[in-house]
């Protein structure tokens, strides 16, 4: 609880700094590697969203792209973009205070990109449009090529 404290508390801070109102903290063995708010305004970053803000900077601590063994703790309900970020830095368990609906009731609704990854990509309301080129694989064959390369 007291993480999630942590995070709620971010949060707010970040609000009254004007900022989003969202807070994330890294937790690994008890201890804090990174913890961070929304900085999406301040940054001009869309991505820079509490949770991959805090993994960025727990993965700097840890000198890993891995957060195998660690826990996040949020204000709110990741969004779907930080959910894959979640994934993709392997964190081990997520727990969160307000969830997704709390965040659309304040104006942080996320229902359209849930409804779109359920969608065809022919009917999304953004246009993805596979295009065949002939060097679309080379990039992985340089990748499968080298030997000295860090597997993620």
């Amino acid at each position: 609880m007291d993480f999630l404290a942590r995070a709620i508390e971010i949060a707010i801070s970040n609000v009254q700094a004007g900022g989003g109102p969202f807070g994330a903290v890294v937790v690994r063995d008890g201890r804090i590697l990174g913890e961070a708010g929304n900085s999406v305004t301040r940054d001009h970053d869309p991505t820079a969203h509490a949770e991959v803000n805090a993994i960025r900077l727990a993965c700097r601590e840890s000198k890993s792209f891995s957060l195998a063994g660690c826990e996040l703790y949020a204000s709110c309900e990741p969004c779907p973009m930080c959910l894959g970020a979640i994934y993709w830095s392997r964190l081990d368990r997520v727990y969160f205070a307000a969830t997704r609906h709390d965040a659309a009731r304040g104006g942080f609704d996320d229902r359209l990109i849930y409804d779109e990854f359920s969608t065809d990509s022919a009917r999304r309301r953004l246009p993805v449009q596979h295009v065949l080129h002939p060097q679309a694989r080379a990039p992985f064959a340089a990748w499968h090529d080298r030997r000295d390369k860090i597997r993620y």
